[in-house]
């Protein structure tokens, strides 16, 4: 009981930073019709900033929640500005070249600023420690994600079904000429999407750079899980990015602790199941970001 209770704990809070990650991409996906290689580019730049935030300024962590996503979104908003706007209406393999472009650039420029080497930051003193579950120990700082997780899972789910932003991202997703039409500025509104995409993705690396050593490639690897997420729930599919998440969060937690010797090819074989048996994704088509 206490292997389960620990493995089932490690697979909500992989499943849910994974969701907080791949939903960014998939609203990206949703409303601009891009795939945003550089999304984890930006999640790196979410957790750069927190280590510089907390290392370097000597800030506590909490002020990081809010100081790292709004510096990447202001990233984001020169590259949609200066670069990506130019592509929405070619093939969407050119947007895909460019953001690869992109996440090349950015983790080139990450290793000027900060250098190659590893950092750490530490878990604020409130979130440091374990606590005991089914006689083994769990990390108090695993139950902070999966609070944030959930927290964000909720809050998505209200934007998009209760709020007039949530409409109108999801008619700019639905007919850009229409929307435009009946008054809505969709330039702004693509501009503030992709914003907000970034946003998500950096509280992502803010949420990760106490649990995860930071460094240049981060990025790489958290951008081929988050696909694979969109890939299983199906892309522009929100119910469908959750459900992805905790699919490929099972596959890590169980998979890992029982599967060793093969963990690291189960996502793969996962996503290659799916691909086979229902191309369009678990719920590919039941609910748009």
């Amino acid at each position: 009981m206490e292997s389960f209770a620990a493995s089932l704990l490690n697979s909500l809070d992989i499943a849910l930073l994974l969701f907080v990650i791949a939903v960014g991409l998939n609203i990206v996906f949703g409303v601009l019709n891009v795939i945003n290689f550089a999304h984890g580019a930006l999640y790196m730049l979410g957790a750069y900033f927190t280590f510089t935030i907390v290392n370097i300024w000597g800030l506590p962590y909490w002020p990081s929640l809010i100081i790292a996503p709004l510096a990447v979104a202001a990233v984001a908003i020169v590259i949609e500005r200066v670069m990506l706007r130019y592509v929405y209406d070619r093939h969407i393999t050119d947007s895909l070249l460019l953001t690869f472009a992109l996440l090349l650039i950015i983790d080139d420029l990450v290793l000027m600023i900060w250098g190659p080497g590893i950092q750490v930051v530490e878990p604020p003193a409130l979130l440091k420690g374990t606590f005991t579950v089914f006689g083994g120990r769990y990390p108090v700082y695993g139950l902070f994600v999966i609070f944030m997780g959930l927290v964000m899972v909720w809050g998505l789910w209200a934007l998009f079904t209760k709020t007039r932003a949530g409409r109108i991202m999801r008619a700019a997703s639905i007919d850009r000429d229409m929307a435009q039409t009946v008054g809505i500025n969709v330039p702004m509104v693509l501009t503030g999407v992709f914003a907000f995409g970034a946003w998500i993705a950096a509280i992502g690396g803010v949420v990760a750079a106490p649990m995860r050593a930071i460094g240049p490639a981060m990025g790489d690897k958290i951008i081929i899980e988050s696909f694979i997420v969109v890939v299983i729930g199906g892309l522009g599919s929100f119910p469908g990015t959750f459900l992805g998440a905790i699919v490929l969060g099972l596959i890590h937690g169980f998979g890992g602790r029982y599967l060793p010797d093969i963990s690291l090819v189960l996502p793969y074989l996962g996503m290659a199941l799916v691909l086979l048996l229902r191309p369009q994704g678990l719920m590919g088509g039941r609910g748009s970001a």
